[in-house]
């Protein structure tokens, strides 16, 4: 599905380019599945570990017609190449939002803003918040879900807060000040962050948002999980997170019957995660990849002509041998957490 998408984008950018399609291919290797309309061959081959979408003109030493030199990837002005190329990430990127917008507008559940507990000599303690307490407002601000309450309280970079909480149909007001506290971010590091102390409960309500609205939520969310994923890259370089954390084909069916036992809402979720993930790999500067692609236009646009060709095929050996060992490194992850 991923897959497809990717490649779609590329196939409708290029037939928008007016560049001839020469083939579509789900997976690589012999074709199990071939089937020719128009004047693009459509291809289901035996090994799914991604596809490809060959164009007119892509390779130097390929004979064109003169009928269709117009229809040439080539001879296309670099935007165009750029454009092509980069559809294909693209598309993976609204794919997700796409995803995540039906999923907000069938709703998903959150959590309360109900306390399941207070921490001993903490500023809610001191304050008189206790277990079972909801609060709804943060400095005028109106507390819904738990998100609400812990985003607030981090934005507030240890300012005085003023909070409204209700307690069996009573409501009442305190201020406090957030404490500077060490704790673990996402990755493992020790971080400062403000806290007020408080611990939420399972209660759980689903939100449920307009068309316009879910859509925004999911570009939002896409965005979050794209600077992540880019964050875990450099984080990874820098030897924060362990190679072993990387996944491959085994690993990524593994998690996605998992999810799908979970359920429809956390298999789609998955989904969209993948597929950004897809989008930002695809868009590292490593030649073979899309990113290398674009690269050498930049480069090309810079220069005022292309690159050359031994220096290119040059760099997309190096690439490909990167992607390879990658490969065999997942794969062996892959195995050894089997």
């Amino acid at each position: 599905m991923l897959i497809f998408v990717h490649e779609i984008g590329h196939f409708l950018a290029a037939k928008y380019a007016g560049v001839k399609v020469l083939k579509f291919s789900l997976g690589f290797g012999p074709k199990i599945f071939s089937r020719k309309w128009g004047e693009t061959e459509y291809i289901i081959s035996i090994f799914p570990l991604g596809g490809y979408v060959k164009l007119l003109g892509e390779s130097e030493t390929e004979e064109i017609t003169q009928e269709d030199q117009t229809r040439s990837f080539a001879v296309k002005s670099v935007w165009k190449r750029i454009m092509i190329v980069f559809a294909g990430p693209l598309f993976n990127f609204l794919l997700a939002i796409v995803i995540f917008g039906a999923v907000y507008m069938y709703g998903i559940p959150v959590m309360t803003a109900k306390i399941g507990g207070v921490q001993p000599d903490s500023p809610a303690f001191f304050s008189g918040i206790t277990k079972g307490d909801i609060i709804t407002k943060i400095n005028q601000k109106n507390i819904e879900r738990w998100d609400d309450l812990a985003e607030t309280i981090t934005e507030s970079k240890g300012a005085p807060l003023k909070i409204v909480f209700s307690r069996e149909s009573r409501v009442y007001e305190v201020s406090l000040k957030p404490a500077l506290q060490k704790v673990k971010n996402i990755f493992g590091e020790e971080v400062n962050a403000y806290k007020i102390g408080v611990m939420p409960t399972e209660e759980m309500i689903t939100e449920r948002l307009n068309p316009l609205a879910a859509v925004w939520e999911g570009v939002k969310h896409t965005w979050v999980i794209t600077k992540m994923t880019l964050l875990s890259i450099y984080k990874m370089m820098e030897g924060v997170i362990s190679p072993k954390n990387l996944g491959g084909p085994i690993l990524i069916a593994q998690l996605a019957g998992k999810q799908a036992q979970e359920g429809v809402i956390p298999f789609l979720f998955f989904m969209a995660l993948l597929s950004i993930n897809l989008g930002v790999l695809n868009l590292l500067p490593i030649p073979v990849l899309d990113g290398g692609h674009i690269l050498f236009f930049l480069i090309e646009i810079a220069k005022g002509s292309p690159v050359k060709p031994k220096w290119r095929e040059f760099a997309q050996t190096v690439g490909f041998a990167i992607i390879i060992i990658l490969m065999i490194f997942v794969f062996y992850f892959d195995l050894t957490r089997i």
